[in-house]
This record gives C-alpha cells, structure tokens and sequence, in this order.
C-alpha cells in the first residue's frame, strides 16, 4: 500500500509575505519618512525655535545636528541586531523609544532637555531605519521589482529630508513643538500595522554577538564625526584636541576592523568594502546626502532672514525640491536600466553640481523663477544618484548580510547629514563673522551676538530697532550671502569631484 504524503500548505509564510510586499513597502517609507524628516524638520524652524528658548549659537547647532550624530554610530549595532535576533522586534522597540522620545521633545523647557530628547530620537531612527532596508532586501527577491523598490524607498529617504523643512514651515506657525509631537499619532497607527505586516528574518545569524565589536564601531563612528565637527566649528574644545579625538575615532576604526578579519562570526562582513562597486557606492550616499542637507539648512535661512519670507512660504517655495526628489525616484529605476549606474550616479552628482552654480551670482534680491529651477535640479540630481547606489550596495549583499550592508548605507547616510549641517555650517560661520562689520549704534556685545549666526544677528537688530537695528540687519544679510557663496563652491567642488571618481570607478552595469 502506497501512502500519500500530503502536499503542502499553498499559502506558506513566505507566499503570504511575497503576496503582501506592496503593503509591507508602505510601510516601511512610511517609516522611514517619519526618520528623515526628523533629520530637517528644525531648519525652518530656526528662528522660532530661537526665540522662544533662546539657545546659545553652540545650543542651537547641537540641537539640529545631535539627531544625525547619535543616529549614524548606531545603525551598524542595530543593523546587525536585527540580522541576529529580528528586525520586526527591533523596529516595535524603535517605534515605541521613538514616539517617547517625540512627546519629550515637543515639551522641553531648555535648549539642554530638547538636546537630550533628540538624542533619544536619534536612538529611537536608529533602530528603525537599517531594517526598512534589509527587509525590502527580502520581501523583494525579484532584482527588477527589487529595483522598483529602492526607488520609492530612497525617494522616500531624500523626499523626507527636503519635505522636513514643509512640515516645520506649516507646523512651526501653530507651535514650535508641533514639529516634534505630530509623531505621536503616526507612530499609534505605524505601530499596530507593523504587528500585523512585518515578516521576521527568514535566515538569520547563528554564532554569538560580539558586543566588543558593537562598542568598538559606536565609539569610533561618533568620535570620528564628533572630531570633524569640533575641528570645524571649535564649539566645545581647541583645535588640537579635536583632532585628537578625530584621529581616536580613526584607531578605533582600525581596531574593529581587524577584529571583524579574526573573528568566525564577525559583527560585521568589512569584506564588503574590497568590492569596489559597494565602496563606491556608499561614497556616492555620504556625498549625495552631504549636499542635500548641508545646503537644506543654509538656503532655509537664507530664504527667512535674507529674502524675509514667512515660514511657511519659504517651506512652499523649497516644495520644487520635494517633487523633484519624488519624481526622480520614480523615474530612477528607469534611467538605471537604460544608462547603467555609472552613468546614473556620476550624472546625478553632476546635475546637483550644475544646478547650485547659479546661486553665486545671487545677491539678496530674490529669483523666485531661478530658484525653483535650482531645487528641481538639486532634488531630482541627488535622489537619482542616491538609487543607484542604494542599487549596488544592497545588490553586492546576501540577504543575511542585508542588515549590515543596509546598515553601512545609512550610516553613510547619517553621516552625510550630520557632518553636511556641521561642515557646511561651519563653513557659513567661519566666512560670516568677519563679514559682519560693526554697525553705530549697536553695542559690541550686540556685535559679538549678531556675529554668531544670521538668526542671532536678526534677533539683535529686532531688540536694538530704529535705523541701527535696519543697518545691522542689512550688513548681516549681506554678510550670510557672501558666506553662504563660500559653502557653495566648496559643495560644487566636492560633488563635481566625486562625480568623476564614480565615472572611473564604477562598473557599467
């Protein structure tokens, strides 16, 4: 007698999952634009936000930047975690750290306690962010639809970091904390969903986690961004012993990386970096982001305080931008197939370098036409470039590497963001201070305010009024424009540069 073993069940876990990878895709941006949003919603707010807590120019720069530098030393850790034990737990913890972490925001009485509360945040993104791309790297196993995929996820990624300044602009006009507590509502719905939707990792690592190796890369990570922001800016220490902690930041990295080259379960696969395709790639995400974000918050202020636009029309007037990246994820995944990615990424960074070259010849008369020209170069330029290498960084790891890699990618990108704000500010302050003459009538202590940013200088002319208050004002604007000139070329040079490594050394395909 022959017995019949019974087939199968059609629908497995897996069928289930693939069934349902559009709603999961949903998701998961969903996710990730409430993360990147994070990272800009403060730069329409500035003033606001000045005026209402009155932060230090030191206060205020830590306030937009501890987001992105907490953020960025922790993704590789999470990353890996979740290859370990889940990515859907890791991502309910996050949602659960991070919408704590909004409402403490929204309510801080000190520049100190908001500086806290977004460190939190950026502990809360961190969990959050490297499984939104591992997980499209498994629910996705086709590499077209795969492709389609990271189109709308990085779309999604440079959308949330240009619509973050939209979002302030419209919320900052009710109350400045509304930036921060309309995350509480959104995550009460993502958080229910996520239950539901998210599939558990499929295959995850065996072998234990070395948590020397974690110490190791969150030490180095931040030390190394803390000490290029330090050397910059000179906020908290000299300029000797910045370097000293940038160059501590370097040992440390060296150290973690020759201990992942002897350990038979390593943290994290830094044999990923020998293929030059994946290294070239993550190059293209720190460069693209540092652009993107950098010049975000220089053209936000210039916009407010030297256009004298509301608010909410300077965050109408950046709208070009938001499209423009939307449509050029839509669009990328397209492009990417018929040009390859060399020519895909090289050409991206080059239209982002093309589009700023206008603004040097600006002064402060406005060109509202020109200007939104600009934004659409810049956002569709960066979002393709971002595509193409989200494409072949993901594409160069096995699914049980996903975390990791997708891990590296946002470090990338978070530090792109974090050191774009901190770099590019400093950039901005070192030429603008000394281009701020003093002004009759107003005191040297008001000099010495006005000089630490385009904001103070705006809120000391406020206080001092009459024709003096008019004067420094105007010598301020001025002053920002030529500086804001300086951060220009050096992002011009940069983008342009990388473009043409990317064209050497990048494959076709």
């Amino acid at each position: 007698m022959t017995v019949t073993q019974a087939a199968p069940p059609v629908r497995t876990a897996d069928r289930e999952c693939h069934d349902r990878r559009w709603s999961i895709l949903v998701l998961l941006c969903a996710s990730l634009l409430l993360i990147t949003v994070d990272a800009t919603v403060l730069h329409i707010a500035v003033p606001a936000l000045t005026a209402a807590l009155e932060p230090s120019a030191v206060q205020l720069l830590w306030i937009i930047d501890i987001y992105s530098l907490v953020v960025a030393p922790l993704l590789i850790m999470f990353g890996t975690l979740g290859d370990r034990y889940g990515r859907k737990r890791l991502v309910l913890y996050g949602f659960v750290l991070f919408g704590v972490a909004s409402a403490a925001a929204a309510f801080a009485p000190t520049p100190l306690t908001l500086v806290l509360a977004r460190a939190l945040l950026g502990v809360g993104g961190a969990m959050i962010m490297p499984a939104t791309l591992s997980l499209i790297r498994q629910v996705f196993t086709d590499r077209r639809e795969r492709a389609i995929a990271l189109g709308v996820w990085s779309a999604v990624a440079a959308a949330g970091a240009a619509v973050g300044p939209l979002i302030g602009g419209i919320l900052v006009g009710v109350w400045w904390g509304a930036v921060f507590l309309i995350n509480v509502p959104i995550l009460l719905v993502l958080l229910p969903a996520a239950v539901r939707l998210l599939p558990e990792s499929r295959e995850r690592q065996r072998g234990s986690w070395d948590a020397v190796s974690a110490v190791l890369s969150v030490a180095g990570i931040l030390a190394l961004a803390f000490g290029l922001k330090e050397a910059g800016s000179g906020s908290l220490m000299p300029l000797w012993a910045s370097l000293l902690v940038f160059l501590g930041g370097l040992g440390l990295l060296v150290v973690f990386v020759r201990r992942q080259t002897r350990l038979r379960t390593p943290l994290l696969e830094v044999g990923l970096f020998r293929r030059r395709d994946f290294t070239t790639g993550v190059a293209g995400v720190l460069l693209g982001v540092f652009a993107l974000v950098g010049l975000q918050l220089m053209l936000a202020q210039y916009l407010q305080l030297v256009l004298g636009d509301s608010p909410l029309r300077a965050a109408i007037r950046m709208l070009p931008l938001v499209v423009s990246a939307v449509l050029g994820g839509l669009a990328a995944a397209h492009i990417l197939s018929r040009i390859g990615m060399r020519a895909t990424m090289s050409g991206g960074l080059g239209l982002v370098a093309l589009a700023l070259t206008p603004t040097l010849g600006w002064g402060v008369e406005g060109h509202p036409v020109m200007l939104a020209i600009c934004f659409v170069g810049i956002g569709f330029g960066v979002q393709v470039a971002l595509l193409a290498a989200s494409d072949t960084i993901m594409s160069s790891a096995s699914e049980s590497q996903a975390g990791g890699a997708a891990a590296i990618e946002e470090t990338a990108y978070e530090l792109g963001a974090g050191l774009g704000v901190a770099v590019l500010g400093t950039v901005t302050t070192i030429v603008y201070a000394p281009g701020l003459p003093p002004v009759p009538g107003v005191s040297d202590g008001g000099m010495d305010q006005a000089r630490q940013s385009l904001a103070s200088a705006a809120h000391v002319a406020d206080q001092v009024g009459g024709s003096a208050g008019g004067a420094l004002l105007d010598a301020a604007r001025w002053a920002f424009v030529n500086a804001l000139h300086t951060t220009v070329v050096v992002s011009v040079v940069l983008l342009s540069l990388t473009a043409v490594v990317v064209a050497m050394l990048l494959s076709r395909d």
